[in-house]
C-alpha cells in the first residue's frame, strides 16, 4: 500500500471562523439565536476537533467532506482504487492511499484496507460519507479497536437501525407510527407469495439490509410477488452480500418525506426539518427539497418528536435521517432510519444555515450541539437535482466515458450550490454509482427556487456521455411539479411510456425561434466580415428567413447586428441583446428584458437548443430552401426489430431463452448488470429465438447483439 502525496498539500487550511463577535454580541444582548448564529458564536477551542481525518469514501460525498474539514483547518486523507487513480476526491485531499482493484468488494469495501490507511496516514478519525462502509457495524467495530474514530454513531445504533426488520420492530416499542407488514425473514417465493395475499395487494417487497433502491420491487399480484421476491433476493445479495427480504403493505398515493436528526454524546438531540423526496424513479431519489409542499406545522412537530423519540431509543449520536412514508391524508409511517449522512442533505443545510459535516465531526470528537429544538428555523426554500450519467431516453440506462466538456453553473450568486466528483476530461466508471453531481438552487420560496433551478439546469453544460439534465428540466418545468402534487408514482404515472424528445416541448417556442434566428444572423454576419463580403462597419442587416424548429416551419424577419437584435414571427416581435459568439455553448442574452441561458450545439446542418426543459432541432434556411424542404422525402430508420440489443453497457448476467424456444410479449429473455442494478430485459411481442449472439458473463457495449428472432 502507497501514500500519495498531491500537489498543494502542504497549503495551510483556513480557520473557518465566520463572524463570531457579531453573533456573541446579539448573544449579550439578550436576542434570540438560530441555530446556525449559536453554531457561529459558540466558543471552540483554538485548535480543530482533529488534525487528521480519511474520507471512506469517493466522488462528490468525499469532496463534500473534504471541503468542511479545510475549512475547519483539518488534513484529510482520501483512499482510492485502479479505476479511481485520477478522481477529483484524491486531487483534492491532502493525502491519498491506494486500496485495490475498481469493484469496491476489492477496495471501498475491505474493512482491513481502510484500517490500514488509517494507521499508515495518522488519521485519527474516519468520516464514511454514504454508501459503501458508512452502515456497517463491522467497520465501526474494528476502527474502535484500532482506536479510530467513527464519525458517525455508535456500532449499536448502526446495528438496530441498520437491519429493516429489527428497526421496525425497534420503532414500534419506542411509539413511532409503522407500516403493516411481514417482519420476519421469508424463506422462499412461495412463501413470498402466501404472505403477500395475506398482507393484500399491492405490497413491496424489500431487502432487509437494503438502501438506495436496491433490492427493492412492488407486486400487484402473485406472479409479481413470485418474480420480485427472486429478482429482490439476488439484487440484495448482490450489493449488500445479505439475501433477507421482507413484505409489508404498499401505501397508495404515497410522498417519501424525511426528518433530519442531529443528537450529541450529552443527552442533546434536535430535528431540523423535513425533506420531500417523493419524485424517485425505480425508488431512487430524483429531486429532493426543504421543506415539504404537503406537510403542515402540526404533522411536521409531530414527525419530528417521533423521529426524535427514535434516535434517543437507540442512544443516537451524529447525523441521521428517519424515513417516513406519508398519505393523502397526511397519516405517517416509519420506514427506515439511515444512520449516515444522507445524499440530499445539502437541501437541509441551505434552509438551516447549518453544516451538517462539521456538527458531525464536532460531535465525533465529544462536543456539545451549540443549539437547542427552539434554535432551529427553517428559512426559505431549496431544491435539489441529482445529475446523473444516463440516458433518460433509452429508459435511464447508465452511460459511461470521459467528460468531454464540464461546464457547472455559477455558484457565486450564493443560489446555486454544486457538489461534484468529476472534473473535464474525468471519467465516469463502470464500477460506480453514476452520479455526476448534485445540483442544488434556493430562493425565498418555492417558486424562486424552481425559476432558479430551470435557469441553472440550462446553465449546466455537459457534453462526452449521457446525462439526464433535459430530464430534470422537463420535472421542474412540469405543471404538477409547480402545483406540489406530487406521490413517489409522479414519474410513473407522468411519463408512462418512458421519456422522449416529445416530453421536452418547449416552454415558448418564439423564444427559441428568437434564439435561432439571432444565432444565425451572428454567424451571417461574420461570415460576410471574414469573406470581405461586408465592411467590418456595415449597418444591420435584413431579412426574411425561415427557421424550422423540431419540423414546424417559422417565418420570421430578423434584423439587427452587434449585440442588439429583432426578431418578428407573425403579430410578435422580440428584442434580443445578446453578446454570444460562434462557438460558445452558451447562448446567454435578455429577451424582451428577461434573463435567458439556452444550451447550442451542432446538429448536422443546423443546431439543437435546449432552454427551460425544452429541446429542439433547428434549422435556419431561406424562405426557397425550406420550401424545397418540405417536397423532401424522410429517411427511414434501420429495422431494428429482429434483435434484442444491449441497451447499456454491462454484464450479461444470464440467458432466459434457447435457440428455437417461442416466447410471448412480456417473458424475460436475459438479464444485465450494470451500475450494480440488475435489468430484466422483456420480449415486446410474441415470437422465436433464432440465435444467441452472446453468453452469460460477457462484457456488453450499447446495441451489442445479445440474440436474434427469427
Amino acid at each position: 500500500m502507497a501514500t500519495a502525496r498531491k500537489a498543494g498539500a502542504d497549503k495551510k487550511p483556513t480557520s473557518g471562523k465566520a463572524d463570531v463577535a457579531t453573533a456573541a454580541r446579539r448573544a449579550m444582548n439578550g436576542q434570540h439565536l438560530t441555530a446556525a448564529a449559536a453554531m457561529t458564536a459558540e466558543s471552540r477551542p483554538a485548535a480543530p476537533p482533529f488534525h487528521k481525518i480519511l474520507i471512506a469514501n469517493r466522488g462528490e460525498i468525499a469532496c463534500r467532506v473534504i471541503r468542511t474539514a479545510r475549512k475547519l483547518g483539518i488534513r484529510t486523507v482520501a483512499v482510492y482504487s485502479e479505476a479511481d487513480a485520477d478522481a477529483l476526491h484524491v486531487r483534492e485531499a491532502d493525502e491519498a492511499v491506494f486500496i485495490g482493484p475498481p469493484p469496491s468488494a476489492q477496495s471501498y469495501l475491505v474493512i482491513e484496507r481502510i484500517v490500514e490507511a488509517c494507521k499508515a496516514t495518522g488519521a485519527q478519525a474516519v468520516h464514511p460519507g454514504y454508501g459503501f462502509l458508512s452502515e456497517k457495524q463491522e467497520f465501526q467495530a474494528a476502527l474502535a479497536t484500532a482506536g479510530i474514530v467513527f464519525i458517525g454513531p455508535d456500532s449499536h445504533a448502526i446495528g438496530a437501525m441498520g437491519d429493516k426488520i429489527e428497526s421496525k420492530i425497534l420503532a414500534k416499542k419506542a411509539g413511532v407510527s409503522t407500516v403493516p407488514g411481514h417482519l420476519e425473514v421469508i424463506p422462499n417465493a412461495d412463501e413470498a407469495v402466501k404472505i403477500a395475499r395475506d398482507i393484500g395487494y399491492p405490497v413491496m417487497i424489500k431487502a432487509s439490509a437494503g438502501g438506495g433502491g436496491k433490492g427493492m420491487r412492488l407486486a400487484w399480484n402473485d406472479a409479481e410477488a413470485k418474480e420480485g421476491f427472486v429478482s429482490a433476493t439476488n439484487e440484495a445479495k448482490s450489493s449488500f452480500a445479505d439475501d433477507r427480504v421482507f413484505i409489508e403493505k404498499y401505501i397508495e398515493e404515497p410522498r417519501h418525506i424525511e426528518i433530519q436528526v442531529l443528537a450529541d454524546g450529552h443527552g442533546n438531540c434536535v430535528y431540523l426539518g423535513e425533506r420531500e423526496c417523493s419524485i424517485q424513479r425505480r425508488h431512487q431519489k430524483v429531486i429532493e427539497e426543504a421543506p415539504s409542499p404537503f406537510l403542515d406545522e402540526k404533522t411536521r412537530k409531530a414527525m419530528g418528536e417521533q423521529a426524535v423519540a427514535l434516535a434517543k431509543a437507540v442512544k443516537y449520536r451524529s447525523a441521521g435521517t428517519v424515513e417516513f412514508i406519508v398519505d393523502k391524508n397526511r397519516n405517517f409511517y416509519f420506514l427506515e432510519m439511515n444512520t449516515r449522512l444522507q445524499v440530499e442533505h445539502p437541501v437541509t443545510e441551505l434552509v438551516t444555515g447549518l453544516d451538517l459535516v462539521e456538527l458531525m465531526i464536532r460531535v465525533a470528537a465529544g462536543e456539545k450541539l451549540p443549539f437547542a429544538q427552539k434554535d432551529v428555523e427553517l428559512k426559505g426554500w431549496a431544491i435539489e437535482a441529482r445529475v446523473y450519467a444516463e440516458d433518460p431516453f433509452r429508459n435511464f440506462l447508465p452511460s459511461t466515458g470521459r467528460v468531454v466538456k464540464y461546464l457547472p453553473p455559477d455558484t457565486s450568486s450564493g443560489d446555486v450550490r454544486v457538489d461534484t466528483g468529476v472534473y473535464e476530461g474525468g471519467e465516469i466508471s463502470m464500477f460506480y454509482d453514476p452520479m455526476i453531481a448534485k445540483l442544488c438552487t434556493c430562493g425565498p420560496d418555492r417558486a424562486a427556487a424552481t425559476d432558479r433551478m430551470l435557469r441553472a439546469l440550462d446553465e449546466f453544460y455537459i457534453r462526452g456521455l449521457n446525462h439526464n439534465i433535459s430530464f430534470l428540466a422537463a420535472l421542474m418545468a412540469h405543471p404538477r411539479f409547480a402545483e406540489g402534487r406530487l406521490t413517489t408514482n409522479f414519474i410513473a404515472e407522468e411519463f408512462k411510456s418512458g421519456f422522449s424528445a416529445k416530453d421536452l416541448p418547449p416552454r415558448d417556442p418564439a423564444v427559441l425561434v428568437a434564439i435561432a434566428a439571432t444565432i444565425d444572423q451572428i454567424n451571417t454576419l461574420r461570415a460576410a466580415r471574414l469573406t470581405g463580403r461586408t465592411a467590418p462597419d456595415a449597418g444591420p442587416l435584413e431579412e426574411d428567413i425561415v427557421v424550422v424548429l423540431n419540423k414546424e416551419h417559422h417565418r420570421v424577419h430578423v434584423a439587427g447586428g452587434g449585440s442588439l437584435f429583432t426578431v418578428r414571427s407573425g403579430n410578435r416581435t422580440l428584442e434580443i441583446e445578446t453578446e454570444w459568439n460562434p462557438g460558445d455553448p452558451l447562448f446567454r442574452g435578455r429577451i424582451d428584458g428577461e434573463r435567458v441561458v439556452a444550451q447550442v450545439d451542432a446538429k448536422g446542418a443546423g443546431f439543437s437548443l435546449f432552454h427551460a426543459g425544452g429541446q429542439a432541432d433547428v434549422l435556419v434556411l431561406s424562405v426557397r430552401r425550406a420550401a424545397l424542404l418540405k417536397l423532401m422525402p424522410e429517411k427511414a430508420a434501420p429495422d431494428t426489430s429482429k434483435f434484442l440489443l444491449s441497451p447499456m453497457p454491462g454484464l450479461l448476467v444470464a440467458l432466459e431463452v434457447q435457440e428455437g424456444q417461442e416466447i410471448k410479449a412480456g417473458e424475460a429473455l436475459a438479464k444485465v448488470e450494470a451500475m450494480k442494478m440488475e435489468n430484466v430485459l422483456r420480449a415486446t411481442r410474441d415470437g422465436t429465438v433464432l440465435k444467441l449472439h452472446a453468453r452469460p458473463g460477457d462484457s456488453l457495449r450499447v446495441d451489442q447483439k445479445i440474440l436474434e428472432f427469427a
